[in-house]
């Protein structure tokens, strides 16, 4: 037994006005633990794979993990999985902030969400009392706008609120989901599942508190986390400068790209687009997560010039770089102008800036013209058309309307030349990492189950030097060999996998958790005690089923690729060397128990009880 673990879901068919609440199945929580692992079972088990990604047969399922709402350091998140409108496979996203706690503290551990409103529609959830309201004042505010002013339409201060932007009204394939005023599930388009359901936004007050199997165990062990990363270097300085601190190391080795993935160094713009120069110019102050010391969000005031009023939620490394250094604009400022853009339209800023990178490429080489840009000049660095381009992408007005399905189809549309010029994995853009720097990259993006995606791995950091003894990985390997990389890259997909699911922070895991602890919280939350190989079965169990899910959509070896350009070295020095996806892909896949096409054998099947 889990300890006397009683977790629930509530379920809200939209087109019917029906809700039910039901228990979360033990033996989901034994074989998935939670969040993204729970999320992929349930969507495998309920969803029709041929389903239109904005029908109202698609589902949109929220979850916590079994520590959220706890206060063990860094668990504050939550995940939102669908099948993806921008990918057409596996879709799932995270954030963190308040929003996730808050649906705990409300007695629920996760929301399914089917069918379609008949009119906009917003879901409150006040402890046991469940409404879905009229939300018809709300569509087409953005979503700082809606939140504030449903919390005062509600009278409930202390309310947490998801909400969407105009972009996913619009069904924009690029569109995000919001919260906490600028905490962003980004990737995969959500945003515009949530709108094809005419589902404004979910409002959540909760006045309970999660209880644990062992409350003394629990507490002494939070005390002696949240001790080591009060202390750990990474910590402090993820709490002095944010993601975008790493911003001038990240480029000196050759990760960061650089014109849409064309050049491989830029110091000076990598300088004025640091955490550090943030520091010293538009940082107001860090801004912690529920229940985390690390601290790592920004909050960002701009007081004079022509952005003077912008404040809130600051750039991340990942906004740094797509919307600074992959278009070769080296302004701070114009960057968090440009971040509050995308936060209040609800647009996902990876593919946003890969999108207008690829416009201002399209441009450049002649495939697109200025009665396409409707006389806009898209060139490099250009501040002024960088900021329409957003306008126009969250209104879905000219360009902006194919641009805001993403590179992928938008390279389609327009033909000639331009999917070279794409650069994205199944239909994902890529991050802001460049594989030819970390050869592990390589073999994550193309195997990720979401599309190009450094976090379902994060192997990059053990060819950094973070190493997890605990997993064998103890030595950092040499970053330019693809030899051997399969078995690492496995490895910590499968802990990501586990971390996903019961969910944690993974800035996190560089600032002090050990895997240890994580057993041992697991069994101090939940009553449930794992060893090492069972908790490394679990995350190869939650990363075999969402293959199995992509598999039954046609996805096999023939996609998981890169793209024509990543596929190649660059000139300058050692920073870029093209990665062998072949031979590690031959490895990656003998090594998982799966056919020559990437499909997982039945005897791998019933080794993980799927």
């Amino acid at each position: 037994m889990l300890g006397g673990y009683k977790g629930r879901i509530l379920r809200v068919n939209l087109t019917d006005l029906r809700v039910s609440v039901e228990p979360l199945k033990e033996e989901y929580v034994k074989k998935f633990l939670g969040g993204t692992g729970i999320a992929a079972k349930i969507l495998y088990d309920e969803l029709d794979p041929h389903v239109d990604p904005l029908s109202p047969s698609n589902k949109l399922v929220f979850m916590t993990g079994p520590l959220t709402g706890t206060l063990a350091p860094g668990c504050g998140r939550f995940v939102i999985a669908s099948k993806s409108p921008l990918t057409g496979i596996w879709g799932e996203s995270g954030s963190a902030g308040y929003w996730g706690p808050e649906l705990k503290f409300a007695g629920y551990d996760g929301i399914i969400l089917d069918g379609k409103a008949e009119n906009p529609t917003y879901l409150w959830l006040n402890n046991e009392n469940v409404e879905l309201r009229d939300a018809k004042h709300l569509w087409g505010k953005d979503t700082i706008e809606t939140e504030n002013k449903l919390r005062s339409e509600l009278k409930e201060p202390r309310s947490r609120i998801v909400t969407i932007g105009p972009a996913g009204e619009r069904l924009a394939k690029i569109a995000c989901i919001v919260s906490d005023g600028g905490g962003v599930a980004g990737r995969c388009g959500l945003g515009a599942v949530m709108g094809s359901k005419n589902l404004k936004a979910i409002a959540v007050r909760g006045t309970g508190r999660v209880e644990v199997a062992d409350e003394t165990t629990f507490r002494d062990l939070v005390k002696e986390i949240s001790s080591i990363m009060e202390n750990n270097p990474r910590a402090k300085s993820l709490r002095s400068y944010g993601s975008a601190g790493s911003m001038e190391g990240n480029e000196a080795v050759g990760d960061v790209p650089i014109k849409n993935w064309t050049i491989n160094s830029w110091p000076d713009g990598a300088k004025k687009l640091s955490g550090q120069h943030m520091a010293k110019t538009v940082l107001k102050r860090p801004v912690t997560c529920f229940a985390c010391p690390i601290a790592c969000k920004r909050e960002i005031e701009i007081k004079s010039g022509p952005y003077a009023g912008v404040k809130g939620k600051g750039p991340e490394y990942e906004t740094c770089a797509s919307f600074g250094t992959l278009l070769l604009i080296d302004d701070i400022e114009v960057v968090a102008k440009a971040n509050d853009l995308c936060t209040r339209y609800g647009i996902d800023t990876i593919s946003c800036g890969s999108a207008i990178a690829f416009a201002y490429e399209c441009y450049e080489k002649g495939l697109i013209t200025d009665e396409d840009t409707g006389g806009i000049n898209l060139s490099w660095g250009d501040h002024e058309s960088f900021l329409k381009m957003i306008d126009m992408i969250g209104k879905r007005e000219g360009i902006g309307f194919i641009l805001g399905d993403g590179v992928k189809l938008a390279s389609e549309k327009i033909g000639k030349d331009a999917k070279k010029f794409a650069i994205h994995v199944k239909g994902l853009e890529m991050p802001m990492h460049d594989p030819r720097a970390y050869k592990s990259l390589a073999l994550g993006y193309a195997t990720s189950n979401r599309g190009a995606c450094h976090l379902q791995a994060a192997s990059h950091w053990v060819e950094r030097g973070t190493t997890f003894p605990e997993l064998g990985l103890r030595e950092k390997p040499d970053r330019f060999t693809s030899e051997g990389k399969a078995k690492m890259v496995i490895d910590m997909q499968d802990f990501m996998a586990v971390i996903d699911s019961l969910i944690i922070c993974k800035f996190t895991l560089t600032c002090g958790y050990t895997l240890s602890h994580l057993l041992r919280l697991v069994e101090a939350t939940i009553g449930y005690k794992m060893t090492v190989d069972e908790f490394m079965k679990t995350g190869e169990r939650i990363f075999n089923i969402k293959r199995l899910f992509n598999n039954r959509l046609g996805i096999s070896r023939k996609d998981d690729t890169l793209p024509e350009r990543i596929d190649k070295s660059l000139s300058v020095g050692t920073k870029h060397r093209r990665p062998d996806l072949g031979l590690m892909l031959d490895e990656y896949y003998q090594l998982r128990g799966w056919d020559e096409e990437g499909k997982p054998k039945p005897e791998k099947l019933t080794e993980l009880e799927l």
